[in-house]
């Protein structure tokens, strides 16, 4: 089976090909051609981010150096913080502690999983 990380990774595996193949991509293209349903996407947009592989022009996501690194590492270091104080929580209370966007925390959630500083 499986696990959670693992799956973040191939979802993430998904998207780089998708974006190797068709070129930029919006994100309702990329959840089109990969099936993948919005929190996994922006999971594994955030894992590709900390990879330094994303680029995001405002409008259409690409395969180069990434320029997400301000805001999704801010965010992931923001749900870093909130996770070591209060333990265990889920999508809806992690967005209301950091203050931030559920896609945000998606986000940063993969790109914590990348540095495997999440399970």
């Amino acid at each position: 089976m499986i696990n959670t990380i693992e799956q973040f990774g191939r979802n993430a595996g998904m998207v780089w090909e998708t974006l190797h193949t068709y070129g930029a991509l919006t994100e309702s293209q990329l959840m089109e051609l990969t099936a993948l349903r919005s929190y996994e996407l922006h999971i594994a947009i955030g894992w590709l981010a900390r990879e330094n592989k994303i680029y995001f022009d405002g409008e259409r996501y690409r395969l180069d150096t990434t320029n997400l690194t301000d805001q999704i590492g801010n965010d992931a270091g923001k749900v870093w913080r909130a996770l070591s104080t209060q333990g265990d929580a889920d999508i809806q209370s992690l967005a209301r502690l950091t203050q931030l966007e559920k896609k945000e925390v998606y986000a940063a959630l993969g790109w914590l999983a990348r540095e495997d500083k999440i399970q």
